[in-house]
């Protein structure tokens, strides 16, 4: 197996374990599917779409880095530590703040369509 091929590997892996352990990552993969469907079936132009896809890989890589983080610092600090908390906590806020501005975006973009659907 080639090296790329092999970085490749280890990267899906890293992806599957989140996606299998991590229920946080779960619920925001399920929210982007769901955006991607939407995605399809309404007539977004190249700028939204690229909106609607950039907040989800942030989202999601916000939340790769999150559970890696976590990881680590259970192993470095297996009793909690003051600082290991807030470093968690921290954390989870950059996933919280990315996810809210997703959210943010999305309804401004599907919401004029959505309007025009049920209108329709």
């Amino acid at each position: 197996m080639g090296r790329l091929t092999r970085s490749f590997f280890y990267a899906v892996k890293g992806v599957l374990f989140a996606l299998r352990n991590e229920k946080n990552f779960q619920i925001e993969m399920a929210a982007g599917v769901f955006a991607c469907f939407l995605m399809i079936f309404f007539p977004l132009s190249g700028l939204e779409r690229a909106l609607i896809l950039l907040s989800i890989v942030l989202v999601l890589t916000l939340e790769l880095a999150n559970t890696a983080l976590e990881r680590v610092m259970d192993i470095l600090k297996p009793r909690i530590h003051p600082y290991a908390r807030v470093i968690k906590d921290v954390m989870a806020g950059s996933v919280l703040l990315a996810s809210l501005a997703a959210l943010a975006i999305g309804i401004a973009i599907f919401l004029p369509y959505v309007a025009n659907f049920f209108r329709s």
